[in-house]
């Protein structure tokens, strides 16, 4: 992977908010990967590699992943993405973060070597909002 999160977030302060700006980058992601309808094995693999480095000890993937694609599917079932994504906007300030989760959203709907109608969508999305 070429451009990790871990690159874009070394050197940035972590404050009081870090882990809840962690769980709306991993929620973001979530929506990309249920995008399709199908959680792919490679994309939950990518997803973990790419937010390994940038949380600290307090923050475990598997207590976050569940219920951050609990969220994006009930974005979905509900027709509520475009709010989704907003709530997800409203919690990230760092800047680093925001401008690397275009660039990592895109690579999780890459994955399989295609982007469908729906990613291509969130991908709009979130390149007007986080690029």
């Amino acid at each position: 992977m070429n451009n990790r999160l871990l690159e874009m977030y070394r050197g940035v302060a972590v404050h009081a908010t870090a882990n809840l700006e962690h769980q709306a980058a991993l929620e973001l992601l979530a929506l990309v990967m249920l995008a399709d309808q199908d959680i792919a094995d490679e994309e939950v693999e990518l997803v973990r590699e790419i937010s390994t480095d940038w949380h600290d000890d307090e923050f475990s993937f598997e207590d976050y992943l569940r219920p951050a694609i609990e969220a994006a599917r009930h974005a979905i079932e509900r027709d509520r993405v475009q709010e989704f994504i907003d709530s997800i906007d409203e919690r990230i300030n760092s800047r680093v973060l925001r401008s690397a989760l275009f660039s990592a959203s895109r690579e999780v709907a890459g994955v399989d070597n295609e982007v469908n109608p729906e990613e291509g969508s969130i991908l709009a999305a979130v390149a007007v909002r986080f690029n």
